[in-house]
C-alpha cells in the first residue's frame, strides 16, 4: 500500500495545478527556529574546531538553508564575515530572519546550552554548560556580539534578498549566475540536504572550486528513506522504473546514493575526508534489495545517517 500511494503522488506531480496539493516549493521545516539553527551551527562548529579546523571562518556557504537564514546568522554571530546560502528553490521567508536574529543574539550573549543531543554527539567537545566555549572563548564573543557589530547583522538579517553582491548576507537560488567567486569560501556545510541532490559529482566540483586551498567543509547526510517506504532504508527495495515514477515532477527528491558514494566523489573532487557513520538496526532484507543495490556493502546497507568532515587538499 505505501509503494501504491507513493507512485500515485509521483504521477500526481506532472498534473498541473495538483503538484502544490502534494509539494510546497516554499515548504521548508526547522530553519524557522532560532533553536534549531543555534543546534546546528554548534554541532557544526565544535565538530570541525576539534577535528582540526582553527578560529571562525571568515567567509562562509551553506547549501539548502530553508525558510530562514538562521544557520548563516549564527556563524556571523561567532565571528564569520560573510555569510552566502544557496538553495535549490526558493524557501526563505524574509519575515522569519529578524525574530530568528534577535532569539539567536539572545542565545549567544546567555552562552545558551545545545538544544538536544543527536548524532554525532558533541557533549565531549562542550563545556560544563554545554556551550562550544572551545571554539568561542569569552573574549572573542565579547567582539562578535557587541553592539555595533549586532547591528550590522540585523540589518543584514533585515536586507537579505536584495542584489548587492558585497552584502554579509547573500541569498540565491542555483539559477543565478555566478552565486560564488572560485577560491572565495573559507567554509561551506549542509545540514541533512545532501540526500535530496541529484548531481552530486558535479555539486563537490562547484564546492572544491568555490573553496580556498585548505579549506573547510562539514555535510550531515540522511540515509534513510525519508517517508518514501514502510521501512527506515525500503527506499532501495524500489527498482528504478518505480522509483522514477515516484519522484515525479517534484523539483529535487531523495537521491538513494549510499556513503560510498559519497567517499568516492568527494576523494575526486580533492578533499581529504574524516567520517563520523550512524547505524540502524533492522530494515530491509538484503533479499528485497532491488537490482542496482544489490551490491551495496553491508555496512552502507545498515547506515543512517553520515556527518562529513572535509578539507580541499593544497594545489
Amino acid at each position: 500500500m505505501h509503494a501504491a500511494t507513493m507512485m500515485a503522488k509521483g504521477l500526481l506531480s506532472w498534473v498541473p495545478g495538483v503538484q502544490a496539493a502534494f509539494y510546497d516549493r516554499r515548504a521548508a521545516h526547522g530553519t524557522g527556529s532560532a533553536s534549531y539553527c543555534y543546534g546546528v551551527w554548534i554541532k557544526h562548529l565544535s565538530i570541525l574546531n576539534a577535528h582540526g579546523m582553527q578560529g571562525i571562518p571568515r567567509s562562509v556557504l551553506e547549501l539548502g538553508p530553508g525558510e530562514s537564514v538562521g544557520t548563516g546568522v549564527a556563524a556571523l554571530l561567532s565571528g564569520a564575515e560573510r555569510y552566502v546560502a544557496i538553495d535549490a528553490v526558493p524557501h526563505m521567508r524574509p519575515e522569519a530572519n529578524v525574530a530568528v536574529f534577535n532569539e539567536l543574539s539572545h542565545l549567544f550573549r546567555s552562552r545558551a546550552p545545545r538544544p538536544r543531543p543527536g548524532f554525532p554527539p558533541i557533549d565531549h567537545y562542550l563545556d560544563e554548560r554545554l556551550f562550544p566555549s572551545a571554539a568561542l572563548g569569552e573574549a572573542q564573543l565579547e567582539g562578535t556580539l557587541a553592539p555595533e557589530r549586532l547591528a550590522r547583522i540585523e540589518a543584514a538579517a533585515r536586507a537579505v534578498g536584495s542584489d548587492d553582491p558585497d552584502a554579509m548576507i547573500r541569498y540565491c537560488t542555483w539559477s543565478a549566475p555566478r552565486p560564488v567567486a572560485e577560491a572565495s569560501v573559507d567554509l561551506v556545510f549542509s545540514h541533512v540536504v545532501l540526500n535530496h541532490v541529484e548531481d552530486l559529482e558535479g555539486l563537490y566540483a562547484k564546492c572544491a572550486r568555490w573553496l580556498r586551498p585548505g579549506g573547510w567543509m562539514s555535510h550531515q547526510v540522511d540515509f534513510t528513506c525519508l517517508g518514501t517506504a514502510a521501512e527506515w532504508n525500503g527506499h532501495r527495495a524500489y527498482g528504478d522504473l518505480a522509483w522514477k515514477v515516484i519522484r515525479g515532477r517534484r523539483p529535487y527528491f531523495v537521491n538513494r546514493e549510499p556513503l560510498a558514494t559519497h567517499l568516492k566523489l568527494l576523494d575526486a573532487a580533492g578533499f581529504e575526508v574524516q567520517l563520523l557513520r550512524g547505524r540502524k538496526e533492522g530494515g530491509i532484507a538484503r533479499a528485497k534489495l532491488a537490482p542496482r543495490w544489490r551490491g551495496i556493502s553491508d555496512e552502507d546497507l545498515a547506515t543512517q545517517t553520515g556527518f562529513f568532515v572535509c578539507r580541499r587538499r593544497p594545489a
